[in-house]
């Protein structure tokens, strides 16, 4: 990751072990190592949350493509239903009050033909 090789390790040791004295490095040590254990499970877990947010980026993408190409055929099923629709809905069928009207005709040009007749 960092391109350190055993030459670079070793220089640091030795200037770690002059400058902080044979007691305190220990302690140092494993202070560096806690360190870089924490920053590595950070990068870890921010790596997996991006990784995992770009997995349901991709999945809504996929769903709203897939989404788009339903929603084109259901209109293309619903177009014969909605001509039918309009075709009956052109021929005006006679209402209730228009088929009372001529009902009341009807009986109306009976009972004049009945008076007639009589």
């Amino acid at each position: 990751m960092f391109d350190i090789g055993f030459a670079e390790i070793l220089i640091v040791a030795v200037v770690a072990l002059v400058v902080l004295g044979p007691d305190k490095l220990p302690g140092a040590i494993r202070t560096v190592g806690m360190w870089v254990r924490r920053i590595r499970s950070a990068v870890g877990s921010i790596q997996s949350e991006i990784s995992e947010e770009l997995r349901i980026d991709e999945l809504k993408r996929t769903a709203a493509i897939q989404k788009s190409e339903l929603d084109k055929e259901l209109d293309e099923m619903r177009q014969p239903f909605n001509e039918a629709h309009e075709s009956l809905t052109a021929t005006k069928a006679p209402s209730v009050e228009e088929l009372k009207e001529q009902a009341n005709a009807e009986e109306l040009k009976t009972s004049e033909q009945s008076k007639i007749e009589k």
